[in-house]
């Protein structure tokens, strides 16, 4: 076919991906680089990765991968010694009943998201979320070509999670979302919450997708795998990422829980895309599975520092800030600075150089908020609240 030939209609990309767009943190984060490469100064709460560098065993670990020459391909599932690592964790730690064959290692919690969405949803299908919720999981599920609906996290503490999933449950409802910590209002759901849910999906046939980015950063309160609960492994693909509670964001590396059929999606969806996950990673990641308990009590101390710093700092200003039961975000009324939460962060960039992220983005549920994360150094929380002080 000569270029002529090629009609406008051939110049589109898959229809697929109408409903996907950009991450809006994203573009926060490159105005946030371009203030900085102009010279000017920026208290940075808008971001969502851990402070602290990552512990240096699981660093050595990888040094010595590379010594040992072991970057050839692994299998695709992943390397047999760290699936048996996060076997051991998941049984033992999260009370999943699994089996080797249900763990798969993929490239950080995002792919096993993505990969679960795949494996599951089919055009026309409706997704059940909790809102406010983590931005890209709409996209994810309009990749998939199926529809989120929202379930305002207010109806569910007002009215009960089993009412408020009834007002939005049809006959398209095949998955529910189910993220706890909850990112971005560091909610955690309890297990009388996680329950009801799962007593829910059962009765009504219905998926269960879990992100437990979280799981390791829980300040009040219990983390609960929803697979854990009475038959619910089977209609569970539980999402972990090494991301957050090892400080790896930049490894790309996490797991997913999930016994068949959706094992075999799983399986698929890697397969065709990454073809499994960089050897020499997996072996740092062994290595990580392998931290102590104490290590996540000692983040989950200077945490709590940074969490109790800034939501009592935030609330002194007028700007309501419960504290978060989890993870490292705190979600704080600015109605007194703009009812319109971008036009409030925005405010708190340009005049208190404080950049946050607008509770818009994580949905309808969220406006009127900015996320904050206390991921960051206690000068920098210090620094930023003495400027929202003085400047606005």
């Amino acid at each position: 076919m000569t270029n002529s030939a090629i009609t406008s209609s051939s110049l589109r990309l898959a229809a697929r991906l109408d409903t996907v767009g950009f991450s809006d943190i994203v573009q926060i984060r490159n105005k946030v680089m371009e203030l900085k490469a102009a010279g000017r100064s920026v208290y940075e709460f808008q971001g969502g990765e851990p402070y602290m560098p990552t512990p240096e065993p699981i660093k050595k670990a990888m040094r010595q991968a590379l010594v040992e020459n072991k970057t050839r391909y692994a299998p695709s599932s992943g390397v047999m010694e760290l699936r048996q690592a996060i076997l051991r964790k998941v049984t033992e730690k999260n009370r999943i009943p699994a089996k080797i064959d249900d763990v798969i290692v993929v490239n950080g919690g995002m792919q096993g998201l993505f990969a679960a969405f795949q494996t599951v949803l089919d055009s026309g299908d409706e997704c059940l979320l909790f809102s406010p919720f983590w931005t890209p999981i709409k996209d994810l599920i309009g990749y998939s070509q199926a529809r989120p609906v929202y379930v305002p996290m207010k109806v569910a503490r007002t009215e009960g999670i089993t009412a408020a999933l009834e007002q939005y449950t049809t006959a398209k409802t095949r998955v529910i979302y189910f993220n706890t910590p909850q990112n971005p209002s560091g909610e955690v759901f309890t297990r009388k919450d996680a329950e009801a849910v799962a007593k829910f999906a059962r009765e009504r046939d219905l998926l269960i997708i879990a992100d437990e980015a979280y799981e390791d950063l829980i300040y009040d309160g219990e983390h609960v795998s929803i697979a854990s609960l009475e038959g619910m492994a089977e209609r569970t693909m539980t999402c972990f990422t090494m991301s957050k509670s090892y400080a790896m964001t930049g490894w790309r590396a996490g797991y997913v829980i999930a016994s068949e059929p959706w094992m075999t999606g799983l399986r698929k969806t890697t397969l065709y895309s990454t073809n499994g996950v960089s050897t020499p990673t997996q072996w740092a990641a062994v290595a990580a599975m392998s931290l102590s308990e104490s290590y996540f009590a000692d983040c989950r101390t200077e945490y709590k520092k940074r969490r109790d710093l800034l939501c009592h700092g935030l609330s002194a200003l007028g700007l309501n800030c419960p504290l978060p039961s989890g993870a490292f975000y705190a979600f704080a009324d600015v109605t007194q600075i703009d009812a319109n939460s971008r036009t409030a962060a925005a405010k708190l960039l340009e005049a208190a150089q404080v950049a946050t992220v607008p509770g818009s983005v994580f949905g309808e549920a969220g406006e009127g908020h900015v996320r904050f994360s206390f991921s960051t150094a206690m000068e920098t929380i210090e620094a930023g609240l003495e400027s929202i002080k003085k400047k606005l």
